[in-house]
């Protein structure tokens, strides 16, 4: 069998986690920093240190030309990929200038994408509803910011849970906004039924967990919800055990909608077509269940009026 090379959809993908190592070294060398050892995720490394690996490369994304660079060269990278429908994501409020950057941050991202992907903007677990709420209206005045994402994890010293969010998460969906949240990262399903109900996601980041609540999956079934799965990250930061034990074929035999996604190519060390190519390696995946994966992605990109049937195109 093999994994097609052309039309792929990937939906999931952090600016922050996503840079050529070329351009990681460049940008170390003009800020004098030197590599951190190990760089990169590791196999069953846990989400809290997986997530601790971007306080270096967001050293390096501190200024508008570094992430004007940076975006557009992962928009190069994916259309060698094979990538037709792109979309990434990145958190503005944590570039060096707090919420003062964030449309000057936004603004020069747009320019590296260059029309090439849809923009989503994150909040993280933990923030101020204000986080939220600010890059809501950001996105208000910038049509290739199509969505929103509420990325990381909970944190038991978190001031702020996921139903704090849900008014900027409302007002997103008002604005036409796609809305995405990582849900059930390896946490209880029931973080999945919140980011569904509470936050009103149209698309779920990672959702590990989502089988041990039938409830839960029926109620995004019927939604109509897709999930983006991350199968190498999954397996580096202990949502699941092995790539092979990733639940992705009971899925779409439980009627789930789900895509394949990359998370972050630097640090997972991975492309598109790897990843497709893990998915194959999943006893009871077969090459239709990847083409429906794909055809999934596609139809779930966001578009300014939400989730979509006519995707983005790169």
């Amino acid at each position: 069998m093999c994994i097609m090379t052309t039309g792929l959809a990937d939906l999931h993908r952090h600016i922050d986690g996503s840079l050529r190592m070329q351009t990681v070294l460049e940008l170390a060398n003009e800020r004098g920093l030197d590599l951190p050892q190990p760089f990169g995720f590791s196999p069953n490394m846990g989400l809290e240190q997986a997530l601790a690996q971007f306080a270096f490369t967001l050293r390096l994304l501190d200024t508008e030309e570094a992430l004007e660079r940076v975006a557009g060269e992962i928009c190069e990278d994916a259309t060698a990929e094979g990538v037709t429908t792109l979309e990434l994501r990145f958190a503005p409020q944590l570039h060096g200038r707090g919420l003062a950057g964030v449309d000057d941050f936004v603004d020069a991202t747009l320019r590296g994408i260059d029309g090439r992907a849809g923009l989503l903007l994150c909040g993280l677990y933990g923030e101020s509803p204000e986080v939220l709420e600010t890059l809501v209206e950001c996105a208000a005045e910038r049509p290739g910011v199509v969505g929103i994402d509420l990325a990381g994890g909970p944190l038991p010293g978190h001031g702020h849970g996921m139903a704090d969010y849900r008014a900027a998460f409302v007002r997103a969906g008002e604005l036409g906004l796609g809305r995405t949240v990582h849900a059930g990262e390896g946490r209880p399903p029931a973080e999945i039924r919140a980011a569904v109900e509470t936050l009103c996601a149209d698309r779920l980041g990672h959702a590990t967990t989502i089988l041990r609540d039938p409830a839960v999956v029926e109620l995004v079934r019927e939604r109509g919800l897709t999930i983006e799965a991350c199968i190498t990250s999954n397996m580096q930061v202990g949502a699941i055990a092995s790539c092979a034990a990733h639940p992705l074929p009971r899925w779409i035999e439980s009627g789930l909608k789900v895509c394949i996604c990359t998370d972050n190519t630097l640090l997972s060390a991975t492309t598109l077509p790897a990843e497709l190519e893990v998915a194959l390696g999943i006893e009871g995946v077969d090459q239709e269940m990847i083409e429906q994966t794909i055809a999934f992605a596609h139809a779930a990109a966001f578009t300014r009026t939400g989730r979509s049937e006519h995707p983005h195109e790169v």
